[in-house]
């Protein structure tokens, strides 16, 4: 409405939301490299799921901050890129780059696999 205080608060948790999940700051970070196959998503991104790359995906998609082109070949191939909006984007992650570059070596080392651990017992 006119003349009503933009509460910023709440405008930038609904902005977080947007990209808040596991996975979602990665897979935007691939997609701002270049244009990427599901299978190569998934191999790029360590201990990711099937099924939750689908759905977070799907998620960008519906936000519309990834395009998901399918084009009718056998086997389909299926692409996804960045939106026009997401690109936007590219100056916070080259902000992130810079600031990792400088400061990143003297942050702890966390391990860096994610996903569902393996169970005593489990095959391979």
């Amino acid at each position: 409405m006119p003349g009503e205080a933009v509460n910023m608060h709440e405008e930038m948790r609904r902005a977080f939301a947007l990209l808040s999940g596991k996975w979602k700051l990665e897979i935007m970070w691939l997609l701002n490299q270049r244009v990427h196959r599901f299978g190569e998503l998934r191999k790029a991104i360590p201990g990711i799921t099937q099924h939750m790359l689908t759905a977070q995906l799907r998620e960008l998609e519906a936000d519309g901050l990834v395009d998901r082109t399918v084009f009718a070949e056998v086997p389909p191939r299926v692409e996804y890129a960045i939106t026009e909006k997401a690109r936007g984007l590219g100056p916070t992650m080259e902000a992130l780059d810079a600031w990792w570059r400088t400061y990143g070596s003297s942050l702890p080392q966390r391990p860096t696999s994610r996903g569902r651990k393996k169970a005593a017992g489990d095959a391979g």
